[in-house]
């Protein structure tokens, strides 16, 4: 019988696995503050962005983030309500995502994520019944652990030696172009979703595509 193509899948979690917010001005809304000006401000999302990068590697950590996003903000937020935002921007699992798991599980290939988050974030993911489909991933890996977060090809080598997969034997799934021609270059078989729109359906036809899984899975209600 021939070998499976891949030993392992690789999920990213945020806009593939898990619904997040896909703007800081929607996790504003989604975190039901009044509106305000500074969510769609330029340079508060230039300064954000940066330390939310530090975040993500382990630089800083909680408070530090906290506390220097509502410093940006220029009294537009408290720290607390940057920690109220923060909770908000990840939200459920997508629907359908118990039955591609199930799917690949029932295939024999093994399952990770490697995921650009941050210790709060990853407090609720790693094996939490919030999100217990993401808790059945066998590999999970965090930037902030790992210390180095995607597109950086320190982030795929990483995984690969934590994990003991071969590069060329992982097939990826990511919602960010970057992060999939990285993984690409990397020697991972990466593909592009799209997380604006159901990414079950997405990933069993990627799945099929590729030949992990043969049959075709009709997602159910999750």
């Amino acid at each position: 019988m021939p070998r499976p193509r891949f030993d392992i899948v690789v999920f990213d979690l945020g806009g593939v696995l898990v619904q997040t917010a896909q703007s800081w001005a929607q996790a504003h809304e989604l975190a039901g503050l009044p509106p305000h000006a500074i969510a769609n401000d330029p340079a508060f999302e230039r300064g954000r962005s940066q330390l939310a990068h530090a975040y993500q590697i382990g630089v800083i950590g909680t408070p530090e983030y906290f506390d220097g996003a509502a410093a940006a903000s220029r009294g537009a937020y408290t720290p607390a309500e940057v920690a109220r935002l923060h909770h908000a921007w990840s939200r459920s699992e997508y629907q359908g995502v118990a039955e591609v798991l199930d799917a690949i599980d029932a295939s024999g290939a093994a399952t990770g994520a490697l995921s650009n988050t941050n210790p709060a974030h990853w407090a609720r993911l790693d094996g939490t019944s919030e999100y217990p489909n993401v808790a059945r991933l066998r590999h999970r890996h965090a930037s902030h652990l790992l210390r180095v977060a995607k597109p950086d090809a320190g982030a795929y080598e990483r995984f690969c030696t934590e994990t003991g997969f071969e590069p060329t034997r992982v097939l990826f799934f990511d919602d960010g172009p970057a992060n999939v021609e990285a993984a690409r270059r990397a020697g991972w078989t990466a593909y592009l979703v799209d997380p604006h729109a159901p990414t079950a359906p997405q990933l069993l036809h990627l799945l099929r595509h590729e030949g992990v899984i043969q049959r075709r899975v009709a997602p159910r209600d999750s």
